[in-house]
């Protein structure tokens, strides 16, 4: 049992970096974006393809990346440019379109069969209290942790971050102040589409190498930032991982073959919880 949670973390771990990324985004532009799995599936598959064709895997994963944090910046340089104003659900909806977009320009370029699957980190592990911990697992535990924690503090502690959180609360009063909106806006889409990226290079190898299915990757990751309401980077975190752990024992159970679904359970519970004033009151 103790194994199969452990094997759950290596999921877990690319929830979290997108959890985190989801909860920058909404933080910093108000936005739920439904398309960052596919953003940064995209970048797996150009990855994965010049990975096929003989290219060296280290040009190919950078090349991935870049052409991720590609996609996301023109979906950031959109929302500034057109939907900078407009309310939570259309920007979202925005997101949702480009989702489609995304997976149509996939389908036609990459084709419906899977991918051979590079690893970037390899086959080897570490021995800890008995159990064996891949090396993929700490990497994706690493850095999601390593992401929270920068992200956190350089929304704290940098003029960047400052101007981060201006734009969040107050973008009008923020670009007549001279905070430069359209770049930190591009900037912060360009970052979340590029972690994205890795996050699903680092899962795919556990996962169907299909489009489309890796692109559903983003729907565990939202109930993780969920868990901490789209504003918390360390419980999105917690979440992410949390979810992971969850999958890693539903694995040994019977409901396996549904353990990748046990996500909106995590969902429903924080919804829940979060309504829980309401719900008592009413009860009274």
């Amino acid at each position: 049992m103790l194994q199969a949670a452990l094997a759950g973390l290596l999921s877990g771990g690319a929830y979290a970096l997108l959890a985190v990324c989801l909860v920058l985004l909404y933080r910093m532009t108000g936005t739920l974006n439904f398309a960052l799995g596919a953003t940064g599936v995209f970048g797996t598959f150009v990855m994965f393809s010049l990975h096929e064709r003989g290219g060296p895997l280290g040009l190919a994963v950078g090349l991935g990346l870049l052409a991720s944090v590609g996609i996301g910046g023109l979906l950031g340089w959109a929302m500034a440019r057109w939907f900078a104003e407009a309310p939570l659900q259309v920007r979202s909806s925005v997101t949702i379109a480009y989702l489609i977009a995304l997976l149509t320009l996939g389908f036609w370029i990459f084709g419906t069969n899977p991918k051979p699957v590079p690893h970037l980190v390899g086959f080897g592990g570490v021995e800890l209290l008995g159990l064996r911990v891949p090396f993929a697992t700490l990497v994706t535990l690493g850095l999601a942790a390593l992401l929270a924690l920068g992200v956190a503090l350089f929304l704290q502690r940098t003029r960047a971050g400052v101007w981060l959180r201006a734009l969040a609360e107050r973008p009008t009063a923020a670009e007549l102040l001279g905070v430069p909106v359209q770049a930190l806006t591009v900037g912060v889409w360009a970052f979340a589409g590029g972690v994205s990226a890795l996050a699903v290079m680092l899962i795919a190898p556990n996962r169907s190498p299909e489009f489309g299915v890796l692109s559903l990757l983003v729907l565990p990751a939202m109930a993780g930032a969920l868990v901490g309401l789209f504003r918390s980077f360390p419980l999105a975190l917690v979440g992410g991982l949390g979810i992971g752990l969850i999958e890693g024992v539903a694995s040994s159970l019977p409901i396996a073959p549904y353990r990748q679904a046990l996500w909106f359970l995590v969902m429903l519970a924080a919804l829940l919880w979060s309504q829980r004033k309401e719900v008592w009151d009413a009860a009274r």
